[in-house]
């Protein structure tokens, strides 16, 4: 028999704040009942049957296609079902997702003017997603013991997380509700774990706005940036967070009980996050993804899950044009997809299109920081295709073959990681958008030497990173509802931005 907690039965709600309270409720409480059962069994109890705890879940029914008028939500490209049925997802980690359960729920509320159902579901909770933060138990036990555990607790199951209604595919069975959010809550518990592991942060720092570098020089120079924000009393930036969750306040603010948590780790983990914090969440979160599209895939995969506003690559590029020079900017229009690592979930023959929202943030941002206005941008970024290659060492293959198909494809510029966030960021419905700065020029005998590429460093990367920043602040000012547009919509979405 399984070992459950208390029953909560299903409850209908008019008032998006009491229907997420019920969310909390139900959570807290299948969550505390997988981590008592986990203490006493690493204390060595015999448990009364087989550990069972579930998500909660919300479901809405409606019977028309039609939305209420409402003149503050019709211009939105979320908040509502793509037609009559019953709707429904699984739900974690309210605490984390409150502001932005809470929006979803009210849009909903207002645009069919039916009631929320919320209940427990009956898809189980993996035992390793109940941990707190800092909570280990697991680590005490013997290898007979972790061993028990699978007959014990429920483990992550796979088949409960895929990306089929991310990629389209989803079709559910004959009396199985449509889907009302992307991702289903093991996957986003799975995400959240990944972060954790790969970033050496906790998901709760990541901010709305995320800016991706395919090097260290641009870490260092935002963890400077951080640093000096911390030491203005003015800044709008309230905190500062490093791997290992370092947390730095801005001066004058108190520290809080979680800081005094955080240790620097012996050595940085895979792709390192560094957090500008905002009390609003819509700071700045920078990551070194590091070399090649298999880690640009793996870190937007698991930052998808937080919904984030936007994500921007910053980073270096081999300039394909002879009347490029080193150090001039390239912002993406198009996008060259040799990274292969997407072309399962998302089909070769997908176009992946600008975004006008970020291609302008960004333009405008390369005027505003360098202060080149006008026609003379032209003389320091080129607008053009960007390919994008799974191979390193694209030049020593034999008779140039790569090079006849960036030539054919007009491509202005070739990296590792930009195709890869862009579709990524089409996929999952996050606004994405790529300015590169050309480091050499490998088919014009202009290629990377220790003397050339530190001046280069030296010269660009301030520059480039404020540039980076500068578009956050113009996309910010923009607000999350013109970012998150019909543009990155199919024909039946889910209801969830």
């Amino acid at each position: 028999m399984p070992y459950l907690p208390a029953f909560i039965a299903p409850t209908r709600f008019t008032d998006p704040v009491a229907a997420l309270a019920q969310v909390h409720l139900i959570y807290d409480l299948q969550i505390a009942h997988l981590r008592l059962a986990m203490q006493r069994f690493v204390a060595g109890e015999t448990l009364p049957g087989h550990v069972r705890a579930c998500y909660p879940f919300v479901r809405l029914h409606t019977e028309t296609v039609a939305r209420a008028a409402d003149l503050e939500g019709a211009h939105l490209s979320y908040g509502f079902v793509a037609g009559p049925g019953r709707f429904e997802t699984t739900l974690t980690r309210p605490d984390l997702f409150n502001g932005y359960l809470l929006e979803q729920f009210r849009l909903l509320l207002q645009n069919h003017q039916v009631e929320l159902e919320i209940g427990t579901s009956a898809l189980p909770i993996p035992v390793h997603f109940s941990f707190a933060e800092h909570d280990h138990v697991e680590g005490h036990m013997d290898a007979e013991r972790r061993m028990l555990m699978r007959d014990v607790f429920d483990l992550p199951d796979l088949g409960a997380m895929d990306d089929g209604i991310a990629n389209g595919t989803y079709e559910p069975r004959p009396g199985d509700p449509q889907p009302l959010a992307l991702f289903t809550a093991p996957r986003v518990d799975y995400s959240l774990h990944r972060l954790r592991h790969y970033t050496g942060t906790g998901p709760d720092h990541f901010q709305n706005f995320v800016l991706f570098t395919n090097y260290q020089f641009y870490i260092d120079e935002f963890v400077r940036m951080g640093h000096a924000a911390m030491a203005d009393p003015t800044s709008e930036y309230c905190a500062f967070v490093e791997p290992g969750n370092v947390i730095t306040r801005r001066v004058g603010l108190p520290a809080e009980a979680r800081d005094a948590l955080g240790a620097a780790p012996p050595r940085l983990p895979q792709m390192p996050a560094y957090h500008l914090v905002r009390a609003d969440s819509a700071g700045i979160t920078m990551v070194n993804i590091g070399v090649g599209p298999a880690n640009a895939k793996n870190i937007t995969d698991h930052i998808a899950v937080l919904r984030p506003h936007a994500w921007i690559m910053v980073g270096h590029c081999a300039g394909l044009r002879n009347t490029q020079q080193l150090g001039d900017y390239v912002l993406a229009h198009g996008y060259v997809r040799e990274d292969h690592v997407l072309d399962e979930e998302l089909p070769l023959w997908v176009p992946i299109p600008a975004l006008a929202e970020i291609q302008m943030a960004l333009e405008q941002a390369v005027a505003d920081v360098t202060q080149v206005q006008g026609a003379a941008l032209k003389s320091i970024m080129r607008t053009g295709t960007v390919a994008s290659t799974d191979n390193r060492n694209w030049e020593l293959l034999p008779n140039n073959q790569p090079q006849r198909r960036f030539s054919q494809s007009r491509a202005v510029a070739l990296d590792m990681e930009s195709a890869t966030i862009a579709a990524n960021g089409f996929r999952f419905r996050v606004p994405y958008g790529t300015l590169l700065c050309v480091s050499d020029k490998p088919l014009h005998g202009e290629i990377k030497l220790p003397g050339m590429a530190n001046h280069f460093y030296r010269e660009r990367v301030d520059q480039h990173l404020r540039i980076g920043i500068r578009a956050i602040e113009l996309l910010r000012a923009q607000g999350m509802n013109q970012l998150h547009s019909r543009k990155l919509r199919s024909f039946a979405e889910v209801a969830f931005q």
